[in-house]
């Protein structure tokens, strides 16, 4: 999607200086890789225009990011919301030293046969999900077919919520540093926060209860949810599947309330209707693929930030090709919130 952008007339709105960010106190010295300045890659600097807190970043286009926050920050935070993937976005990628679980592959369902069996169909259907050479309505066709032979076997083989909360206990997953503070400027100034993922949205909520320990009226997942009978044991699931291939605002209306769940009955009164109005987005992914939850969205502006948490050197140009800022090595989430700073600033 190209973006076209409105003059900046004199006197409608305080321009940004050109170093926007300097009010800020940085952490470290950062460094920041700039399109068309490769040479100087190694060279640390602090550019205020990126939104940088001792981490290694890479920007695009400078000017262009600098353009789309001033259009952000004209409409106001009325007219932002937030979509974030889930594993290795929200979460980090290593955990003391180890590659870190994801909300899905952390589950241990009590029953070890039916473990086995998931293994089996993650064997054989994971090699499909990243062939290239599979046309993508195929693909879609082969990743619903393994999610719904994976929630099957969920309800054949028993699961109950109290497996849920054991297996969260139990894993290696964790919310980057500064995840608590981003949700907090959020709710703060009533942008939503959709978290899309083609996981489990109960894993997810099961996750923010035992990790964060606390509620936010703002936050809402986008995700498979389960059905639990009375004795808490899994009977089916609602709504339609999201997978990898379909986790975007054409599904939002799955999107239910964290608070809900949690126990904070004073939410924020976004409908999905209503947030789908909020045309400017802040957009936060670990994968290319990421750039697609966006879509069924007719935004006016994007900014979209991009985790490369593993295989860097191979991964670098296409990543800052596709995303307007991308923090490198399993970074934290403090850059992030400087940026959430100013688009919620007037």
């Amino acid at each position: 999607m190209s973006y076209a952008f409105l003059p900046i007339w004199t006197g409608i709105f305080k321009p940004l200086p050109r170093f926007i960010f300097s009010h800020f106190k940085f952490r470290n010295t950062c460094r920041v890789w700039c399109s068309g300045d490769r040479k100087n890659i190694n060279r640390p600097e602090n550019m205020e225009q990126v939104v940088a807190d001792g981490a290694e970043v890479m920007v695009g286009d400078t000017e262009l990011l600098q353009k789309k926050i001033s259009y952000i920050r004209l409409d106001g935070p009325a007219k932002l919301q937030v979509i974030a993937d889930f594993d290795a976005t929200l979460t980090k990628y290593w955990v003391d030293g180890q590659r870190g679980h994801s909300s899905h592959g952390l589950l241990q369902q009590g029953n070890p046969e039916y473990d086995v069996k998931r293994q089996k169909l993650y064997e054989y259907y994971h090699p499909l999900e990243i062939d290239p050479t599979i046309p993508i309505y195929e693909k879609a066709k082969l990743m619903e077919e393994w999610w719904e032979k994976t929630h099957g076997l969920l309800i054949e083989g028993g699961l109950t919520y109290g497996a849920i909360k054991t297996s969260v206990a139990n894993s290696r997953i964790a919310f980057r540093d500064g995840v608590i503070e981003l949700f907090e400027l959020l709710e703060k100034s009533n942008v939503p926060v959709l978290i899309f993922s083609a996981g489990l949205a109960d894993i997810i909520e099961e996750v923010l209860r035992q990790k964060l320990h606390r509620s936010f009226k703002n936050v809402k997942i986008v995700s498979n949810r389960m059905v639990f009978d009375q004795n808490d044991h899994l009977l089916s699931f609602k709504g339609k599947t999201i997978h990898v291939l379909n986790k975007n605002e054409h599904s939002i209306d799955m999107a239910a309330p964290v608070h809900d769940q949690l126990g904070d009955v004073n939410g924020l009164a976004d409908d999905p209707s209503s947030v789908k109005m909020r045309t400017n987005v802040l957009l936060l992914g670990d994968h290319i693929g990421d750039l697609g939850m966006s879509d069924g969205l007719n935004y006016k502006t994007r900014i979209s930030v991009g985790f490369l948490n593993d295989n860097i050197e191979t991964s670098r140009d296409s990543y800052q090709k596709s995303f307007d800022v991308v923090y490198m090595n399993d970074a934290s989430m403090w850059g992030v919130v400087k940026l959430a700073s100013q688009l919620c600033s007037m």
